[in-house]
């Protein structure tokens, strides 16, 4: 820490002060992951629960009752304080929630799969494998 300008403060206030500010520091700092931490679980749990609500149609019933239920794992422990508890249900949020990708991923694939060809019709017994040959380059040589 710095103190600069045209401080009124004797130096002795000014030394005490930043000897407070690195004692504490490290306190600061776990506070300030407590809260990424906590911020970063309700962001997951705000994008996976819409995300659930958006695909509702496309996912199995056993991947939402998981997914809901790994939310609500991680809802509980946003309500208390344990910051490693919210941590560890974060991480599992994260990895049940990527069975929703995968649902999603398969109903597109499916999708899109392409109709299966017509049997052969009568006009394509009719077509004749040709080669072009372009006669005028050969006679100018």
């Amino acid at each position: 820490m710095t103190i600069t300008g045209g401080s009124a403060l004797p130096k002795e206030d000014i030394d005490r002060m930043v000897k407070e500010a690195e004692e504490h520091a490290s306190e600061d700092k776990k506070r300030r992951e407590d809260a990424e931490a906590r911020n970063s679980a309700e962001q997951l749990v705000y994008s996976t629960e819409k995300l659930l609500v958006d695909n509702a149609d496309k996912l199995p019933e056993q991947v939402k009752t998981d997914v809901q239920a790994a939310v609500g794992e991680l809802k509980v422990a946003l309500e208390g304080t344990d910051t490693d508890e919210v941590k560890a249900k974060t991480q599992h949020l994260a990895q049940v929630s990527q069975k929703i990708g995968e649902a999603i991923y398969s109903s597109n694939q499916s999708a899109d799969a392409a109709p299966e060809q017509p049997a052969a019709s009568a006009s394509d017994e009719d077509v004749v494998d040709a080669e072009i040959v372009d006669d005028e380059d050969e006679a100018v040589k």
